[in-house]
């Protein structure tokens, strides 16, 4: 009886065993490869649950998520034949797993290692057409578009789609960074002193302008002052002559009157003049004469 149950326990759980080994699950993020005595069988499996023969079949799953390359820092000779240090990364994932599977036999670092070569040889040829100040700020992005197209058509044969390439940094060796620094510093001297000069021709300019305008503005208003005094003048002198005119007499009396006040203001003022002159006719008698 207790064998009995031994063995039923046994066969119990060779039954489980074997139906554990019999079932595999993809899910979203994983794509699957099914051998059938090490051979390739089929690949195109939808996430889900799926039977295979236990030590018939073998299935090897492969990351369909997004993954990331990043290669290590390389020199690149540039148009003026000059190094640069530039970091780079990219974007890649599995596309078509059989085609993966047969040409990097599903080894991801060996497609890691495909995919640096094909960036390091774009990146070579890009940047040997170009001087360093287009490849720093002029070029980059056109730099990463021709290299994302480049990759894009070679990957497409290991079953391999390029998302994105990425430049993070691009840095000049010691030997190369001290003359460029110094060129861009006598660059950036030579910007300054041109506008430092054009802003004093500037200046000077706008300072002539402003003293011809004073100038202009001064005489204008001296010659518009002289006109109202003149005006004035003129105006004063038609008063005096209609009210003159008016009573003729009476405006030499009071011209008389004035002249005395002014001469005789003061006690030890002295005029010599003879008394019968014109000047004090109005000393004898009111009417003057």
């Amino acid at each position: 009886m207790a064998q009995s149950k031994l063995a039923a326990l046994i066969i119990g759980g060779v039954v489980l065993l074997l139906g554990y080994m019999s079932v595999f699950t993809v899910s979203e993020r994983e794509l699957a490869i099914k051998f059938r005595l090490e051979k390739f069988e089929r690949a195109d499996y939808k996430p889900g649950v799926y039977l295979m023969w236990p030590f018939i079949n073998r299935v090897q799953k492969f990351d369909r998520r997004i993954l990331t390359l990043d290669a290590e820092p390389e020199r690149y000779l540039t148009l003026e034949k000059k190094n640069v240090i530039v970091d780079a990364f990219v974007k890649w994932r599995i596309s078509n797993v059989e085609s993966f599977y047969k040409t990097m036999s599903g080894d991801e670092q060996r497609a890691g290692e495909r995919l640096s070569k094909v960036i390091n040889d774009g990146l070579r040829g890009e940047f040997g057409k170009r001087t360093i100040q287009e490849a720093i700020s002029g070029e980059r992005g056109e730099i990463m578009k021709v290299i994302t197209a480049q990759i894009e058509e070679q990957s497409k044969q290991f079953g391999i789609e390029v998302i994105d390439v990425r430049i993070k940094r691009i840095e000049l060796p010691a030997e190369v960074s001290t003359s460029v620094y110094r060129r861009m510093e006598a660059e950036r001297a030579r910007v300054a002193k041109d506008l430092r000069s054009r802003g004093a021709e500037a200046a000077e300019r706008i300072r002539a302008d402003a003293d011809r305008q004073r100038i202009i503005i001064l005489a204008e208003a001296n010659r518009k002052a002289e006109q109202l005094r003149g005006d004035g003048d003129a105006q004063a002198a038609q008063i005096y002559a209609r009210a003159y005119s008016r009573d003729e007499r009476f405006y030499q009396l009071y011209r008389s009157l004035n002249a005395y006040r002014n001469v005789f203001n003061k006690q030890e003022d002295v005029l010599v003049l003879d008394p019968k002159s014109e000047f004090f006719k109005y000393f004898n008698t009111p009417a003057g004469r």
